[in-house]
């Protein structure tokens, strides 16, 4: 493997294109009119500062404070470039304020300090507390971070973090108790091998010890060899690891050596001196961007080796970003007043454990469609996967309140992770409702492409989180080995094989009888079974499943038609149409039809804004329907306004119980503000959440361009009208939108 490498111009022109660096302060408030700016700005602010003044903590009430981290550098330890300077330093902090706020929603103003002086720096930084809650120290050498840390974390009542200590120490902590795991090992027994014995390492080392290693089997190493008891030349920060003089080399002390931790240089460790380490040893080959030891070199030498490295390249990489911005997301919700060791350890074990739950399929995406599995090539979860978020910032939110060092209580931790979830747009409130209310009461749900890799890994997923009882149809032997590969149970599948042909008679009785007078013959619907599709419904039909979700591998039409001729229409509707769910940024909409009627009548207009009201009402939302045009209540009157407005009218006949009005503009029906100046007569009082359009052309343009536009995720999409839950995913579906479908499914056929 190699590591992807970099065109310096190309580095260069994106940081320097458009607006030059890589931040900038959007506001949170509308700040156009006159109005706007008096409430911002004087005379308005000035009823906040008053209140502020009486009660100082009400700043994080009123102000961004709370949810602002400054990450503070003088320079003098850059990543691997070393003494660079403040000016140098700038980009990469700025480069850690977008992992902040990538990873954890936190905002972040980075301060390059033009001093060396430790005193002068700790003044610098102290008189910061009120502007933020919590301090990221960076790329500052070794001792001073130390003394910067230790004296600020007196001082200031936020918490202040050396990530380049911290960090490293937390991740490749959960690293090495998920590899004492794997290997059978006990933390109280190992002998760990340090070469470096800078912030890091002394940060490693610390943290491993209270993780439960013994302090005299920690062996660390600098320049000059074996940080020892008999040296006159350590400072104090080295001299708490001093140990016996037992090893002349760090040749020598490799060998029956449990764990090597290596934050030093490239290339340090060969081959021969890992191979004299104990069976099975346990390998953190830190040093970026090359590691002590070439990861497919420790590997080749010692293949039963468990190896990490801090490259994004190779199996299990050590990165902060596992660690910080989970961290202060945690203490900054409860306002905690210092990052302490319990709030460390609870980040370390949050961490190792994630690391021993099946990995989601947006993770496996993110890396190429990788699988992966807790073991000795994945003792960490990857950087990119969301979970992180909401389990890292809830234990670390705990321990500071069991720690008691929390000003702000949290007692609804369930709702907390619902709201980390919401923040990164992971979720939507109404996509837990969906989940929720598919749990409550699970369905047996049919694939009839029970063979594809995503179905398995989605159908397990569904299964797990008690949604639904998966049926796969396939050949039986082929979804096993599928399952096999993917480390999936397949005893949690009902598997129907299509190689045995059981029960296929009943199925063909079922088609025949209802399709006997369409010029199907019995041994016509026999041939039909050969479809999974048509097995599917029959069996859906026959009531051995409650849901079918199907078109992974087969195009619309072709899921359509055997719903349609096996399953039915519902008793008194006329017509099938498709819902998209848009999820926006703050809100949740929802589209008809957007994929299935290319012209629909007054009639058929207004029974797929009823099918939509109500589906969106399982979803426990309640619908406020806009029947959309060109024309605001009759300002224009052509056929295809009038058509709208006749389908408004019998929806308001037939349900009086819909809100709903039209026809009606876009703008109009998603901006109440228009409807209460210039339509109060209106009988949508609200902005509208359903968007009825009047013909597919409009509904599918306006969908696909919510996706690519304006950023929105989609669910869907969702069929409505049919006697039986029936759903129709789209081709090569990822894993998320099959489990999204299926709950939807579950629901409906509540």
């Amino acid at each position: 493997m190699n590591q992807k490498k970099v065109n310096p111009q190309d580095a260069l022109d994106y940081h320097s294109s458009g607006r030059p660096g890589k931040i900038e302060v959007i506001p949170t408030k509308a700040c156009y009119t006159a109005r706007d700016l008096a409430l911002a700005y004087s005379p308005g602010v000035a009823e906040v500062s008053k209140i502020i003044a009486k009660q100082q903590n009400e700043v994080y009430k009123y102000t961004a404070k709370g949810n602002l981290v400054a990450v503070i550098s003088n320079g003098t330890a850059v990543l691997g470039l070393g003494n660079i300077g403040p000016y140098a330093a700038k980009p990469v902090m700025e480069g850690k304020g977008i992992l902040f706020k990538r990873f954890a929603d936190i905002d972040v103003f980075d301060i390059e300090i033009n001093s060396k002086d430790t005193k002068e720096i700790i003044n610098a930084i102290k008189v910061l507390e009120p502007t933020f809650g919590g301090i990221n120290l960076e790329d500052i050498k070794a001792p001073e971070c130390f003394e910067i840390e230790e004296e600020l974390q007196k001082i200031m009542n936020i918490p202040v973090f050396h990530d380049d200590q911290h960090g490293t120490a937390i991740i490749s902590c959960a690293a090495l108790l998920n590899s004492v795991e794997i290997t059978k090992r006990k933390l109280d027994e190992i002998r760990i091998i340090v070469n470096g014995a800078g912030a890091a390492a002394i940060s490693c080392c610390r943290l491993y010890v209270k993780a439960g290693v013994k302090k005299e089997n920690i062996f660390m190493f600098d320049t000059k060899g074996l940080i020892h008891k008999d040296r006159t030349d350590l400072n104090k920060y080295k001299a708490e690891f001093a140990n016996e003089n037992l090893f002349k080399s760090l040749e020598d002390a490799l060998q029956g050596a449990d764990v090597f931790v290596g934050l030093s240089v490239a290339n340090i460790l060969t081959p021969e001196m890992i191979k004299k380490m104990a069976p099975e040893p346990i390998i953190f080959a830190l040093a970026n961007p090359d590691p002590e030891i070439n990861y497919d070199l420790a590997k080749e030498a010692v293949p039963d080796a468990i190896v990490a490295t801090g490259r994004s390249d190779f199996k299990n990489q050590v990165n902060n970003v596992l660690g910080f911005p989970f961290i202060f997301r945690g203490a900054l919700d409860v306002r905690a007043t210092k990052i302490n060791e319990e709030m460390k350890i609870a980040a370390v074990k949050a961490i190792a454990d994630l690391a021993k739950e099946e990995v989601p399929d947006i993770v496996i995406r993110a890396y190429g469609g990788e699988k992966f599995e807790f073991g000795k090539d994945y003792i960490i979860p990857k950087p990119f996967d969301p979970r992180v978020l909401w389990y890292v910032a809830p234990a670390v939110a705990k321990a500071a309140i069991e720690s008691g060092v929390a000003q702000k209580i949290i007692t609804d931790w369930d709702r907390y992770v619902v709201e980390l979830k919401e923040r990164l747009g992971y979720t939507k409130e109404a996509i837990r409702i969906i989940t929720q209310n598919a749990s409550r009461t699970p369905k047996k749900v049919i694939y009839p492409e029970g063979e594809s890799v995503n179905i398995i890994l989605a159908a397990s997923e569904v299964y797990n989180d008690g949604i639904a009882y998966p049926i796969l149809i396939g050949r039986k032997d082929k979804i096993i080995e599928t399952s096999k590969k993917l480390s999936v149970d397949y005893k949690k599948f009902q598997i129907i094989d299509v190689t045995k042909k059981e029960n296929f008679d009943k199925y063909a009785d079922e088609i025949y009888k209802i399709r006997q007078r369409k010029g199907v013959s019995y041994n016509k619907a026999k041939e039909l079974l050969n479809n999974n599709n048509y097995l599917g419904m029959a069996m859906l039909k026959l009531g051995e499943a409650d849901a079918l979700i199907s078109g992974y591998e087969r195009n619309y039409p072709d899921t359509i038609r055997p719903a349609l001729q096996i399953i039915g229409l519902k008793e008194g509707v006329n017509v099938v149409s498709g819902m998209y769910i848009i999820v926006t940024k703050n809100d949740i909409y929802f589209f008809a039809d957007t994929t299935i009627n290319k012209n629909p009548t007054p009639q058929q207009l207004a029974e797929i804004a009823i099918l939509t009201a109500d589906t969106v009402r399982d979803f426990d939302i309640t619908p406020k329907v806009a029947m959309l045009s060109y024309s605001n209540f009759g300002s224009v009157r052509d056929e295809q306004t009038e058509k709208v407005r006749l389908a408004t009218e019998i929806v308001k006949k037939v349900r009086p119980d819909i809100i709903i009005d039209g026809e009606m503009q876009l703008d109009t029906a998603v901006n109440h503000t228009i409807i209460e100046n210039y339509y109060p007569f209106s009988s949508l009082k609200e902005k509208a959440n359903v968007l009825i359009f009047p013909d597919l052309n409009s509904g599918n343009i306006a969908y696909k361009l919510m996706l690519e536009f304006g950023g929105a995720t989609l669910i869907g999409p969702i069929l409505t009208g049919l006697k039986k839950s029936v759903h129709v995913i789209q081709n090569g579906a990822c894993v998320e939108d099959i489990i999204n479908i299926t709950s939807i499914a579950v629901i409906e056929a509540k």
